[in-house]
């Protein structure tokens, strides 16, 4: 099984200009997680998370009651709060190498790339969804 099986497909993207309001509305509108970021120019600099989103706001969850209404979310930008150059996979890579870099690096998604373009994103939902799947098969 290959990280292309495995992955979300076309990603919801952010621009690192953008404001962490609109990255949280994009989160809740779509129901992911994990955003990646892009340049003006469409090149991945970036990765930005929920966790990184209540760091900011100092939220222990976010929930929309919380966040709409503070004037800081509109203020800041994701090129301050994204981790920058985030590790990458290729979608032709074993789903395993996926699962061991987000588990030697600690992190919980990867942005899948064929050579400079962004094709999907693998997170630990996918690779949950994934195991399910194989062992509903193997019964």
């Amino acid at each position: 099984m290959n990280v292309s099986d495995i992955m979300t497909a076309k990603p919801a993207t952010i621009l690192q200009d953008d404001s962490l309001h609109a990255a949280l509305e994009l989160m809740d509108q779509v129901g992911c997680h994990h955003l990646p970021v892009l340049s003006n120019d469409g090149h991945l600099v970036g990765l930005i998370s929920d966790r990184d989103c209540r760091k900011a706001l100092n939220l222990p969850l976010i929930q929309r009651d919380h966040w709409k209404d503070r004037d800081i979310a509109s203020q800041i930008t994701i090129r301050s709060l994204m981790s920058p150059a985030p590790i990458i996979v290729e979608p032709n890579a074993p789903a395993e190498e996926a699962v061991r870099l987000m588990l030697v690096n600690r992190i919980g998604s990867l942005p899948v790339m064929r050579s400079e373009t962004l094709v999907g994103i693998v997170t630990k939902s996918d690779i949950l969804t994934a195991f399910m799947r194989l062992s509903q098969s193997s019964i």
